[in-house]
């Protein structure tokens, strides 16, 4: 098709072809065959699928010590191995502030 362009001449578009990719890759598989399975946050984290952190975080309302374990690791940067771990983790050392400070008060309370 052609068009005119701004100072009355015509322009052609045309089209790149690239040729076929001869079935090695596909929409549903990466890595075609090539013998590449996944990628390394493919597989399931630790602790039922959860990770530490959260799991630490959930437990942690009926044993708080696991929330300072999770914030030892936050702290120790064991986020750095996967990074689906940091929120987690994060989650749990916010818990063991906001515990620490309550029993820090309850203590006032009680003791002034």
């Amino acid at each position: 098709m052609m068009e005119t362009g701004a100072g009355g001449s015509q322009q052609n578009k045309e089209v790149a072809q690239h040729p076929p990719d001869e079935g090695k890759h596909s929409l549903l598989e990466l890595g075609g065959n090539d013998g590449c399975i996944g990628g390394h946050y493919d597989k399931p984290l630790s602790c039922f699928g959860c990770g530490i952190g959260w799991f630490s975080f959930i437990l942690g309302f009926a044993f708080p010590l696991l929330w300072y374990y999770a914030t030892i690791l936050y702290f120790g940067n064991y986020y750095h191995k996967d990074p689906r771990e940091r929120a987690g983790l994060a989650a749990s050392a916010i818990a063991a502030l906001i515990c620490s400070v309550t029993v820090f008060i309850a203590l006032l309370a009680i003791f002034i």
